[in-house]
């Protein structure tokens, strides 16, 4: 035993096992990600990169949108008031709000300290006396209005009607979110409600979970500590943090199910193929092998392997045990003879080689997730499929020998002989088929990136309820402007600002959200600062306006005195926002960066609200902004386009897969005809599975190109050993083909059960697939002519 141990034929079993112990190394220090941005591409356009940041830490991914449902209503918002007042004094989160007076009041105080700066009604004309009637006329003529309680209580500090102004600006004269008993509710008043925003990127799910956990553990403390009905009480979260740990925990869950499902059915299938647990191990070690090989090279090649690739994984298990199905039915005996390697291995070869030109096509991809697949596929069948060729004959006892399938496969032989006759009939069925996909090539594909969404539908409308009672903006539109300083960046959003207004005068959009409303530049400040009269001018001008009016001079002391406050005040910077609800709005659209060399960058982010037809035209926008450096997106349209590209490019990169195969085959086999045997069993499989998908009403994604790839992968070994050229296929490989089968569907054809869209399309896709691609090699088998 020693003696074979340290043989030169054992070598292939020590090299093995060093490089599964480094492979196990690497693994072990492999960082897993979920993040979805990882299917975007390497190079982007600057759009495309806008859309990339705004994934991962943008406005819209830090905020997390809360409700408190159930019970009623005055405990509904003592739970918000309670969940609010822990949650501001923890790190992890950067703003809260729930409309409580606390802040309002405090947002009102800035308001009315700041207005003459944040007023655009500042211009010199303003306090003019002609100005200065105007507005005094505006002001008395609101005090008849819904609005002349506060009108009444401002006037004499406000009697130009700054704060109204500012508040009507701000979108709070009756458009923000309601206000029941004392907090934000929903419209229909069945909800409480809370805007967040964290300082974790939206991207870090670590962090999100962390918040998620924080908001849940402060709702469970302030319904312990409420009376009555707080009980029934529940609490609903949502937000693209949120959505993202959600998907995380869905990926983790669902690789794990499925990967125990999977090995648990093909477990048991060789098991009552093999009858035998050491032949059981040996089959699964090529699977082992092909699992460390794949996430060690993803890990070295990629940094980090993403869950999906994992989940995609340990669907190899599938095809990565078929080769040592093969090993052990086909050779009957493996003591080391090697007929086997003779008679099988150049076949079996053939087909690895195959595969690996299906899925290097993915790996020359620019989106870093569908190389990471490629890379994963290839380098876990080539070290499957070297451990069956060169580890597993060493490893066997020499008494080794699986149990009789010869009658199983005599009764296959006979079933294939009779199938010859089908021949036309599956010709028919893939023209069909062609015809078929032909006539509806307009939804073939999903040409939408949310076809790949994995967040339930469910969750999309909780969101989109969420959002609607805030007010929260809509982000699909973006005007984005940056440069290298604040000021910068807030004259910039300012000149914006005002090439647009003439669409929002013409109600082609319905306004522009700017963080200069409420921090304008330093040279807007000064500008309005500089329109203020001296005191003493003020006052003047004041007594000549109210000339005929129903008010005295006297009674605007407090006025002229704050005005000349005002006129000398420091200018206001974004630390006077600080406590103040309104600090949310301003951080969420005015970001400090860095670039590319390191060196400080500002960009303002102005979102931009679609009329009423809800559409906005880039071409009306566009040429508004020539010369501004501004950058007008579409998210949704930029993400539309970014997931044609993805699917152009697969598309693209499939055709020179398939290609390569039939060049491969071509020189392989160097027949026509033995080429065309072995490729139309694939091409028909993926025609049918495909119409049968689109007739269906299911569109293709990427991931159904993916798994077309795989049903190429799969059935080549079929096909080739069926256009072997060699004589009629024995039984005993007719049998190996029907139990790799079997394995390859079970595991496969349970990802048609998984909760994730992407996983659940590869399933759908290649569990049908693998089937109909044995069948058609089978009914266009070679036939050996009669001698």
């Amino acid at each position: 035993m020693a003696q074979r141990l340290f043989s030169r034929s054992f070598l292939p079993v020590w090299l093995a096992l060093v490089a599964l112990l480094l492979g196990g190394a690497v693994v072990h220090q492999t960082r897993f990600t979920s993040d979805m941005s990882a299917f975007l591409p390497q190079a982007p356009t600057p759009e495309q990169q806008l859309l990339v940041d705004q994934l991962r830490d943008g406005l819209v991914s830090r905020l997390v949108l809360v409700g408190v449902e159930g019970s009623d209503g005055p405990t509904r918002a003592a739970l918000s008031k309670a969940v609010a007042q822990k949650l501001r004094g923890e790190p992890q989160f950067s703003s809260v709000s729930n409309g409580e007076s606390v802040s309002l009041e405090r947002d009102q105080a800035f308001l009315m300290a700041h207005r003459y700066q944040l007023s655009p009604a500042m211009v010199p004309a303003h306090f003019t006396v002609d100005g200065l009637r105007s507005a005094l006329g505006d002001t008395l003529d609101l005090l008849a209005s819904p609005a002349g309680l506060l009108v009444k209580s401002l006037l004499p500090r406000d009697p130009t009607g700054e704060l109204p102004l500012l508040l009507d600006q701000l979108g709070r004269g009756g458009t923000g979110p309601r206000n029941a008993d004392g907090v934000w509710a929903s419209r229909d008043g069945t909800r409480a409600l809370l805007l967040l925003q964290t300082r974790a990127a939206g991207s870090d799910t670590d962090g999100q979970q962390l918040v998620m956990d924080r908001i849940r553990a402060a709702f469970a403390e302030a319904v312990a500590a409420q009376k009555g009905t707080a009980a029934s009480a529940r609490l609903v979260l949502t937000g693209p943090g949120v959505f993202g740990v959600n998907v995380r925990n869905t990926i983790e869950s669902e690789v794990t199910r499925l990967s125990i499902i999977s090995i648990g059915l093909i477990v048991l299938l060789l098991w009552l193929i093999y009858r035998s647990v050491v032949t059981l191990a040996l089959g699964l070690l090529p699977v082992l092998a092909g699992a460390v090989a794949g996430i060690a090279a993803v890990s070295l090649g990629f940094g980090t392997v993403h869950g999906l690739t994992l989940g995609f994984g340990t669907t190899l298990i599938g095809e990565a045990v078929d080769y040592s199905i093969y090993l052990f039915v086909q050779s009957e005996r493996a003591d080391g003879d090697g007929k086997w390697v003779q008679r099988f291995w150049p076949t079996i070869r053939l087909g690895v080689m195959t595969s690996i030109c299906g899925f290097a096509s993915l790996l020359l991809s620019g989106f870093p997730g569908l190389a990471q697949l490629g890379l994963y596929s290839m380098s876990g069948l080539v070290a499957a499929a070297l451990v069956t060729r060169f580890v597993l004959p060493q490893l066997l006892p020499r008494s080794f020998k699986v149990r009789d399938v010869s009658a199983l496969g005599a009764r296959l032989a006979v079933v294939v002989r009779r199938a010859a006759a089908l021949r036309w009939a599956v010709l028919g069925l893939c023209v069909v088929a062609a015809l078929a996909l032909a006539l509806q090539r307009n939804q073939v594909w999903n040409q939408e990136l949310s076809a790949l969404s994995p967040v339930s539908a469910s969750d999309m409308a909780l969101d989109a309820a969420l959002r609607a009672d805030l007010g929260a903006p809509d982000v699909r539109y973006l005007v984005v402007v940056s440069g290298g300083s604040q000021e910068e960046v807030l004259q910039g959003a300012e000149k914006v600002v005002a090439r647009l207004q003439p669409l929002v005068d013409d109600h082609s959009i319905a306004g522009v959200d700017s963080p200069t409303t409420l921090l304008p530049s330093l040279a807007t400040q000064q500008a309005r600062q500089a329109s203020v009269p001296a005191s003493a001018e003020l006052q003047s001008r004041l007594t000549e306006a109210l000339a005929g009016m129903p008010l005295r001079a006297e009674r605007l002391v407090p006025f002229v005195q704050e005005v000349e406050a005002a006129r000398v005040a420091p200018p206001l910077q974004r630390a006077d926002l600080a406590g103040t609800s309104l600090a949310l709005a301003v951080d969420g659209m005015l970001l400090p960066q860095k670039s590319a060399d390191g060196a400080p960058r500002w960009s303002v982010f102005l979102p931009l609200h679609a009329a009423a037809s809800g559409d906005i035209a880039p071409d009306r926008i566009r040429p508004l902004l020539a010369g501004t450096g501004a950058l007008f997106v579409d998210m949704k349209g930029e993400s539309d386009r970014l997931y044609r590209s993805y699917l152009h490019e697969a598309v693209l990169l499939s055709g020179a897969g398939l290609l390569a195969i039939v060049l491969l085959l071509a020189v392989a086999l160097r027949s026509p005809g033995a080429v065309l045997r072995v490729l139309a069993p694939l091409v028909g499989a993926v025609l049918c599975v495909a119409a049968a998908l689109v007739s269906a009403g299911q569109s293709l994604t990427i991931l159904h190109l993916v798994g077309l790839l795989l049903i190429v992968a799969v059935g080549s070994n079929y096909a080739l050993f069926f256009s072997s050229g060699k004589g009629e296929v024995t039984p005993r490989t007719l049998a190996s083909l029907l139990f790799a089968n079997m394995t390859t569907v079970a595991g496969f054809g349970i990802l048609g059960f998984s909760q994730v869209p992407v996983l659940q399309a590869i399933g759908l896709t290649v569990g049908p697939g693998a089937i109909l691609a044995l069948v058609f090699a089978a009914v266009w088998a070679h036939t050996p002519r009669a001698a």
